[in-house]
């Protein structure tokens, strides 16, 4: 298979270090959020940095499938939330994720046509899919 792109990230210090491109264009200070124990801050997280990109990502995919079959939509717009849930199987933690999409401009029927196309089509939801639970709230 065709490598379409590709990027890396390097991440010295984990949960409060930094979040680096190999060519310096992306540079984030990563901290615990507060929640988690860590102090007030300004740096990012990895659930923030997952929800951005799959929320990116899915919004992407939906604008394709609908562009694909000529449809045209006021506003669409993907909030992503991400959870980090404690995990009863090993005591560890693992990821939830919600989506809410929002399509202005379809009736009901074709915005749920167009979320589960977009779902089908998403790589972050094909990654992820059997191993985190995914909401999707269409309004």
């Amino acid at each position: 298979m065709k490598t379409l792109y590709e990027t890396t990230i390097i991440n010295s210090g984990g949960r409060q270090g930094m979040a680096y491109s190999e060519d310096n264009i992306f540079n984030v200070d990563v901290a615990k959020p507060p929640a988690l124990g860590g102090e007030p801050t300004t740096a990012t997280n990895p659930e923030q940095l997952f929800a951005a990109g799959y929320s990116s990502c899915f919004n992407s995919a939906l604008e394709l499938v609908l562009e694909r079959d000529k449809v045209t939509v006021e506003k669409n717009e993907v909030k992503a939330t991400i959870s980090l849930l404690g995990d009863k199987v090993n005591g560890g933690v693992k990821l939830a994720a919600k989506l809410e999409v929002t399509i202005e401009g379809l009736d009901e029927e074709k915005k749920q046509e167009y979320v589960k196309k977009a779902h089908e089509y998403c790589p972050y939801s094909k990654a992820i899919k059997d191993t985190i639970d995914v909401e999707i709230v269409v309004l």
